[in-house]
């Protein structure tokens, strides 16, 4: 992260942190509604209004005259005496009633005593005109507009507004970002304001874009409203969204999902974006780009033709919701745009390694593009960048996003919660809370935890009065919210059912009724926390529930497709399928009945997850890897910067070194193997050239030569026997062979005897149902690592070598996916084939183990073995001389950290070695080499 000191970042998210508001600052107390908004990742929704008055700090609960006895009892008193709420908030539970307004029937609420406590309760509720950027909501079936200003004004450059925090912008980012401010120095947030701004003046906006420059390091991007209303509400909300969480929606919107013409719309929207981060973007800027509202940003970033410096720059973008499978991504008729405009960043990042798989997958599969375990090979380069024409690596990584613990903690310490919680306890006591927070649409499966619910109330009829489900919605689209389907039906159909005069079994909140206090209160005194979305990101409510319970100790309820649960420390919560009506209500059941103990030691479980992987270690490693993903796309591309070897200049170094340490790699540099299926399926024979070069530098005293292979030990051994005086390192760096000296020497050392080769044989079943599927494939089986040749024809470009790419890519795929974690291992792709081998090894390992003051026989890695206690030529003392000519990158980035190293790429590619060599030149250069004393 300290390397993030030394670089701006700028944030690109839908909505600015903070809005700006028409009107004199209206809130009495803005430092409380400022501290009650934005704090944790619950703030993305929880803005509340600001309160209508405060009360003395000095009220506690200890102050209650009368201890509460009813329901009624409690919506009276609140409403005669408001002066018993807590310093500067409401009391939301006053109002619980008021859904239950179903025909009366036995112990059911009257209709009539509901509406009039309404009436009374009115007059201490705040103005709604106080907070205009409430979500506004229309009787029409139109789509709505996005969060607005209702009123129309005419803006002179005088007109008054206020900052105020903005409720629609995404939280958890927001307090994932404030959780680094002292390390991550300097920051530019560029959105939206998330309100109505065309009848802003020129000088009104001129006046807050400088504000909120100089107050909030915020750039709002200015968009019509018409353009953002058919971008947010159509094409984000009503394909994006759905498409992403797998809800492909039927007749008759079946034809707005398949040809909305909102796109133009969205494209519009994202050029904005990228000509506001142009117009402040400066060299040594990082962009991080955030969400599915801008998927075509990066792209458009790389093809500046304003600043085509931006096509080197360091861009990442993270998706914060789910990721489909390819079969329902496919279904997109703007499929090919969305991806190729999120594969213009250096880094795409999600928050599990199963939406990171289905991105790998659709690309492949959209794009018929090499997908790899670790990102995207993107054929085509970036107009004026430095890959242009010949293509460029996308890291895809995995970045699981958490909550400030830290933050979390102290506000849990306040007076006011401290307040709400005792006031919860004694309202509710004897009674269990189930409590849920969810928007109101269809996907986070409010209505499914409804009918669980009510499930659970007719199959456990001894829980009626004892138990209730406290359920907070968070504000969403008109059309998101009549998608639900009934969610009030279903709410007052519950309570007619099952309550009485001093019980209703569903409380339902707005969240524009509960300040951040009640809502930290009401995750203290939960007796369970119900989550029954239908497919979501990481449900961080559930983070901040399990940190709340620190001290209760009360279970989690957990929908099996959100992204919290694919994490192995929330695999200890209550696991459902919120499809399953009837197993979420046993759910409900098992969590009120589990001992204190299983309690304890689940909550044990999740709160190591939660207290471990933070906000802070989702901003740093996000932004880590996005600057060495750089980096490495980057510092590698232009090879004609790289000097070609100087012998002239490096021959005289080599002679007058008193000890030389050669690395040579053999395929590819000292020897040029037949690629053809006949070449590689013949049996192996020593090549001559190479073989007359490795004793000609052997025979000299003074030097230490390894040959660097990925062939087998067996292969080897017919090279070994020719060139005894040889170190030789096998299956890129499984084995190694010390050379002989004196008699002595001359065995094979494994640097994998520790590691479990179990799964090679899982991994060429694997590679023999792909080897069926592709024609002239064939597995090699070696004795710690496998290779797959996937394509044994001509270099052309046809189509049967881009099926054979592709399914070298599935196959990759799937062997990460399956046996990668378990196992530890790591695949090396190639042109035409790839390697399987364990985890942290390689020839750079091998070569760390070869400079080792014991040499390798003395290596961590290696097997420990008496007998191989001789000295390697030089006695073990260091090298004046370390001359490397190869093509692994790794390796020689590694050697370059050498000051006495000088190394050779002969690769042809962009590279970081000091020196370039052609591959056909090696072996004369090599014999300049060779022939000096």
């Amino acid at each position: 992260m300290s390397s993030l000191r030394n670089h701006r970042v700028i944030i690109a998210s839908l909505f600015l942190p903070t809005t700006a508001v028409l009107g004199e600052s209206s809130p009495p107390t803005p430092d409380i509604y400022a501290r009650e908004v934005g704090t944790t990742a619950a703030t993305q929704d929880l803005g509340g209004r600001p309160p209508a008055f405060r009360h003395a700090s000095s009220r506690s609960i200890g102050s209650t005259p009368v201890p509460l006895k009813s329901i009624v009892d409690d919506l009276k008193s609140r409403a005669i005496t408001p002066i018993t709420t807590p310093p500067s908030e409401l009391n939301p539970f006053s109002k619980f009633a008021s859904l239950a307004s179903s025909p009366t029937g036995k112990g059911s609420i009257s209709p009539s005593s509901i509406q009039n406590i309404d009436v009374s309760l009115a007059k201490f509720q705040p103005d709604p005109s106080a907070h205009t950027i409430r979500l506004q909501r229309r009787s029409s079936s139109k789509p709505p507009r996005y969060p607005s200003l209702t009123r129309s004004y005419t803006n002179p450059p005088s007109e008054p507004y206020y900052f105020a925090p903005n409720t629609h912008c995404n939280g958890g980012l927001k307090n994932a970002v404030d959780s680094v401010k002292d390390r991550m120095t300097s920051k530019l947030w560029v959105g939206t304001l998330g309100s109505s701004t065309d009848a802003y003046s020129t000088e009104l906006k001129a006046s807050v874009d400088r504000r909120m420059k100089e107050m909030h390091s915020s750039l709002p991007v200015w968009i019509p409203d018409a353009e953002f209303e058919s971008c947010y509400d159509e094409f984000c909300h009503q394909v994006l969204w759905p498409c992403l969480h797998y809800a492909v929606p039927d007749a008759p919107k079946t034809k707005l999902f398949f040809e909305s013409a909102a796109f133009k719309q969205y494209v519009a929207v994202n050029k904005r974006f990228a000509e506001a981060i142009e117009s402040v973007w400066t060299e040594g800027d990082v962009v991080w780009i955030n969400d599915y509202h801008l998927m075509l940003l990066p792209l458009l970033l790389r093809q500046s033709t304003r600043i085509p410096a931006l096509a080197r720059a360091p861009i990442g973008f993270f998706m914060h919701v789910a990721f489909p499978s390819s079969e329902i991504f496919r279904c997109l008729s703007v499929r090919e745009h969305l991806l190729r405009g999120m594969l213009g960043a250096d880094l795409v990042g999600f928050q599990t390694a199963s939406y990171a798989r289905h991105f790998r997958q659709t690309v492949s599969r959209i794009l018929a593009v090499e997908a790899l375990p670790k990102g995207i090979q993107v054929e085509y380069g970036i107009p004026g960048g430095a890959r242009e024409g010949r293509g460029r690596f996308v890291d895809v990584g995995v970045f699981p996003m958490g909550i400030d613990v830290g933050a979390l903690r102290v506000r849990r310490r306040e007076p006011d919660v401290s307040y709400w919680v005792q006031l919860l306890r004694q309202r509710y006591a004897g009674m269990m809370i189930v409590v849920g927070r969810d928007k109101l649409d269809e996907i986070q499966g409010v209505k499914h935890k409804l009918e669980a619910f009510e499930l659970f109330l007719k199959k456990w009829p001894e829980y009626q009065g004892k138990v209730l489900l406290l359920q907070v919605a968070l504000q969403t689209t008109e059309s998101n919210e009549l998608a639900a389907g009934g969610v009030s039906d279903v709410v007052a159909r519950i309570n007619s059912a099952f309550s009485t005069l001093t019980y209703q079994p569903v409380v339902f909140l707005h969240t524009q009724e509960v300040t951040f206090s009640q809502y930290l209160a009401l995750l203290t005194v939960a007796d369970a926390f119900l989550v029954t979305s239908l497919r979501e990101g990481m449900a961080l409510r559930t983070h901040e529930f399990v940190e709340c319970q620190d001290g209760r100790h009360r279970p989690l309820i957990l929908s099996e497709f959100t992204g919290s649960y694919s994490y192995s420390g929330f695999r200890s919560c209550i696991a459902v399928n919120p499809y399953d009506t009837h197993g979420t209500a046993k759910a409900i059941h098992q969590a009120l009945t589990m001992s204190d103990d299983e309690a304890l030691s689940r909550w044990e479980d999740l709160h190591n997850h939660v207290v471990t992987q933070t906000a802070q270690t989702f901003v740093t490693s996000f932004l880590t890897r996005c600057l060495r993903a750089n980096t490495e796309h980057t510092t590698q591309t232009d090879l004609n910067s790289v000097p070609a070897l100087n012998t002239t200049l490096l021959i005289p170094r080599y002679k007058h070194s008193p000890r030389r340490i050669l690395l040579l790699d053999f395929e590819g540099t000292l020897w040029r193997p037949d690629m053809s299926r006949a070449g590689l399926l013949a049996p192996f024979v020593a090549p001559e050239g190479a073989v007359e070069l490795l004793n000609k530098f052997s025979a000299n005293k003074r030097n230490e030569v390894w040959l660097l292979s990925g062939l087998p030990v067996k292969s080897l051994e017919k090279v070994a026997a020719k060139v005894p005086g040889v170190g030789i390192v096998a299956e890129n760096g499984c084995f190694a062979k010390i050379p002989a000296q004196n008699g002595k020497g001359g065995v094979w050392i494994s640097m994998v005897a520790n590691l479990n080769l179990t799964w090679k044989g899982l991994c060429v079943e694997i590679l023999n149902y792909f080897t069926e599927r592709t024609p002239g494939s064939f597995v090699e089986e070696r004795e710690a690592s496998v290779v797959w040749r996937f394509w044994t024809g001509p270099t052309d470009d046809c189509s049967d070598r881009q099926w054979a790419r592709r399914q070298a890519a599935e196959a990759q795929n799937h062997i990460f996916d399956s046996l990668g974690e378990r196992y530890g291992l790591r695949i090396i792709p190639g042109s035409t084939s790839f390697l399987v081998l364990p985890n942290n090894i390689s020839r750079s390992t091998a070569v760390g183990a070869i400079l080792h003051p014991g040499g390798p026989a003395h290596s961590p890695r290696s097997s420990s073995m008496p007998d191989l206690d001789v000295p390697v030529n030089g006695g073990g003392g260091e090298a004046g001389f370390v001359f490397a000519v190869g093509s692994d990158e790794k390796l020689l980035r590694r050697l370059n950290e050498l000051d006495n190293a000088e190394t050779v790429s002969t690769s042809g590619k962009g590279t970081d070695a000091k020196w370039k060599l052609d591959a056909g030149d090696v072996g004369d250069v090599m014999w300049l080499f060779a022939n000096c004393a």
